[in-house]
This record gives C-alpha cells, structure tokens and sequence, in this order.
C-alpha cells in the first residue's frame, strides 16, 4: 500500500473525520472506495473494458469506446 498526503479544507476534514467514526472505518477507506465510485482506475482497466466490448459485439474502436463510455457512465450510477 502507498500512502499519500493530501490537503483538505477544514470542513472537508471534520466531515470525513465524523464519517469515519460514524461508519467505523478509516478515513482511508472511506476515500478510497469514493474515488472508486468515482471511476478512478487504472487505464489498463479501461483499456479492457474497450476490448472486453469489442469482442462480445464486433464494433470498430470507435463504436467500441462510445460503448465503453456509456456503460462506465451507467454503471456510475447505479452505485
């Protein structure tokens, strides 16, 4: 695991800190999933979600990433 300093506005900080001990989870964790939530993945991921969608339907690259895009943003959604 890699650790990293971030800066935060005070109310930013205090609403994660309280979050956190609402939930009885670190604060790391409640980050962590959120920029998941967010789509932030590797771009391998992404990558393979293109190829995962030409495969099953036979598009070209750009039937393929238009695809892509929609069912990442639909599946951002729905979480």
């Amino acid at each position: 695991m890699v650790r990293l300093t971030i800066s935060l506005a005070d109310r930013t900080h205090r609403a994660l800190k309280e979050a956190s001990a609402r939930q009885h989870r670190s604060m790391a964790s409640i980050i962590e999933e959120s920029l998941t939530l967010r789509g932030i993945q590797p771009l391998d991921s992404a990558r393979e979600i293109v190829a995962k969608a030409r495969a099953r339907s036979r598009l070209d690259a750009d039937q393929a990433m238009a695809l892509a895009v929609k069912e990442t943003r639909r599946s951002r959604k729905g979480r």
